[in-house]
């Protein structure tokens, strides 16, 4: 287990009336990858972005498998509440407050993204999944997600994250009372730049109220 301290991560505060984007990098990524995206998704926020803290082959995980799609559900449960604490953590530490936090993931990241939402409402509310699938097979469900709000951005041919899992972690968080807003393009594995911008926009109005009150 990293030590919620020592895990390499990187932080900036942003301006105090925007959001704290929680930034996932993908299989083989490092903190450093999704920093390009920040003021493409929300200018002038926050970041707080971690390395994955799983090694396959010298690659940055954040949980393991045993295959390509094939997830050691077990671990995958027991590193979310390591990044949920870690959040926590990160909250006190940086004086982030009540401040929104948006978990934002591509490909491995969206995974431990929904699972950390699926399992842990309380450190990731709302979050933005890029190439994403269901990340818990075989294990119940039971948090209480009202309240939560999940955008959904998915390439209808993508043979690692396939449609049918997209589907079915939808509806799982939308049973278990999260907002979920699915959007499925053309194509394959990616973050294509029209997704940025809905993604964009859907922060932009999943924000605006808390900033506001």
């Amino acid at each position: 287990m990293t030590t919620t301290h020592e895990w390499p991560h990187l932080f900036a505060a942003g301006a105090a009336d925007t959001p704290v984007l929680l930034l996932l990098h993908g299989t083989g990524g490092t903190e450093h990858d999704l920093l390009p995206l920040v003021e493409r998704l929300a200018p002038g926020a926050g970041h707080l972005a971690p390395r994955g803290p799983v090694q396959e082959h010298g690659s940055n995980r954040w949980f393991r498998r045993f295959g390509e799609g094939v997830f050691d559900v077990d671990d995958v449960v027991r590193r979310a509440g390591e990044l949920a604490a870690f959040v926590g953590w990160a909250r006190d530490h940086y004086g982030i407050g009540d401040r929104p936090l948006v978990a934002v993931g591509f490909s491995n990241g969206a995974n431990i993204a929904l699972a950390t939402a699926l399992l842990h409402p309380d450190a990731v509310r709302d979050a933005v999944a890029f190439s994403g699938m269901y990340p818990l097979e075989g294990r119940a469900v039971e948090a209480d997600l009202s309240g939560s709000s999940i955008a959904l951005f998915n390439g209808q041919s993508d043979a690692m994250a396939p449609i049918d899992s997209v589907v079915r972690v939808g509806s799982i968080l939308e049973s278990r009372g999260a907002e979920v807003d699915r959007n499925v393009r053309e194509g394959g594995h990616g973050i294509h730049p029209a997704e940025v911008d809905g993604a964009a926009a859907w922060i932009a109005a999943h924000t605006r109220k808390v900033l506001d009150d």
